[in-house]
């Protein structure tokens, strides 16, 4: 199965990130009024199914492009996860140039390893930190 990388809201619905989000801890019952404005404000990242261009991975990024970016929300569907899309979603990510001289930022439970190998390291409990890469 192959999968493609789309950015913006106008590819990712609020409905479909309000789905996927359904599955996470952290925001299974967050409001999809809330997502809506949060997706608004935010710069998106999706992976989608070549097959059926169902929504499989989403990500958001909050930035000021000038010192910081936040990256939350990470998640990928259940039924297609330990296939490398988070990796895929992340490279990805952090690979965008408007990003590179920005310190990231970023909160997690249970995936520090995950984003240890694109150069965030733990700063306290769930908070991680990556360096700007200039």
């Amino acid at each position: 199965m192959d999968f493609r990388i789309v950015e913006g809201t106008e590819q990712i619905s609020t409905e479909e990130a309000a789905e996927l989000l359904k599955t996470t801890y952290w925001a299974g019952n967050r409001p999809a009024e809330k997502i809506r404005k949060s997706m608004q404000h935010s710069v998106c990242y999706g992976i989608r199914s070549e097959e059926d261009d169902k929504l499989i991975g989403f990500a958001r990024v909050m930035t000021d492009y000038a010192t910081t970016y936040y990256l939350c929300d990470v998640v990928i569907d259940p039924e297609y996860r330990h296939r490398g899309l988070g990796k895929m979603l992340i490279a990805h990510i952090t690979a965008q140039p408007e990003y590179a001289g920005l310190r990231g930022f970023l909160m997690t439970r249970d995936a520090h390893g995950l984003y240890a190998q694109y150069g965030f390291v733990p700063v306290q409990g769930r908070a991680m930190e990556r360096a700007p890469q200039n």
